[in-house]
Formats: structure tokens, sequence, C-alpha cells
């Protein structure tokens, strides 16, 4: 071998060298990435788990409360019933299918148009029996009303009572 192939040779591997510790330099880079990446994710990791925690809390406490808002309902729709039961036993002229409701307040409502109705009812069943009503006996005798009657009709009447 010549000086020049063995210098040639030698340049090669002093580039080749020099590409190695490039290479090496870069792998090390990519590792130390890599690591802050693993990092990255083992806490990312962390909050996930933190967080499906937490959901998990807020599912139970959701469940909670939807039990708890139905066994309020429950007790509203009861009471109520029982406010009903207690208006319609003060209010016996009101028919209980008139009056209706899951709260207080639809029961105040219905029961105020129920007490409408009747009213109303009453009052048309007043004027039906008041223009069916015939008065008893003969009907009271009175004096004819002359007010009418013209003057010579007057006279007529004044004379016959005197006979």
């Amino acid at each position: 071998m010549t000086d020049e192939e063995v210098a040639a040779l030698e340049e090669r591997l002093a580039e080749a060298g020099a590409e190695v510790e490039r290479l090496q330099t870069m792998a090390a880079d990519r590792e130390a990435r890599a690591v802050h990446l693993e990092e990255i994710l083992t806490q990312a990791k962390a909050e996930v788990a933190s967080r499906d925690e937490q959901l998990a809390a807020l599912g139970d406490e959701l469940t909670a409360a939807r039990s708890e808002t139905e066994g309020l309902r429950a007790s509203l729709r009861s009471a109520a019933e029982r406010y009903r039961q207690a208006v319609l036993a003060s209010q016996s002229e009101v028919p209980p299918d008139l009056v209706s409701g899951e709260t207080v307040e639809e029961v105040d409502r219905q029961l105020e148009a129920a007490l409408r109705t009747v009213a109303q009812l009453k009052s048309h069943l007043e004027s039906q029996a008041q223009a069916q009503r015939v008065p008893t006996g003969a009907p009271a005798r009175r004096a004819p009303d002359v007010a009418a009657l013209s003057p010579t009709e007057k006279i007529s009447y004044g004379l016959a009572q005197q006979k």
C-alpha cells in the first residue's frame, strides 16, 4: 500500500470517526429527549388517573344527588297529595276530580279554578230555579193601577167603585 492509499484510508477513518461521534451525540440527544418524553408521559398518565378518580367521585356524587332529588320529588308529591286531601275535606262542595297536581302551587291553582266553576254552576242553577219557580196560591189582590188610565176611564172606574 502506498502512502497515498494510507493517507486516503486515514482520512476516511477520521471522517468515519467524526460521523460516529456525530451519531453518538445525536443518539445521546435523542435518548435524553426520550427520557424527557417518558417523564411527561408518566406525569400525563398520573394526571389521567387522578382525573379518572375525580370523575368517578363526581359520578358517585351525581348518583347520590339524583337519588336524593327523586326522594325529594316523591316527598313533594306525597305532601301535595295530603294538602289536596285536606283542602278537599274543607271544601266539600268541590268535586275531587277537579283538583289535582303534584305540587302545592298546582293544587292551589286547580282549587281556585274548581271554586270558580262551582260558583258558576251554583249561580246558573239558582237562576234556573228562579226562572222555574211558580208562586203558590192565587196572586195577591190589589187595586188596579189607575195611573195608566185615561181621564174618562178613571171617572168610569171611580163610579163603578161607588156602587
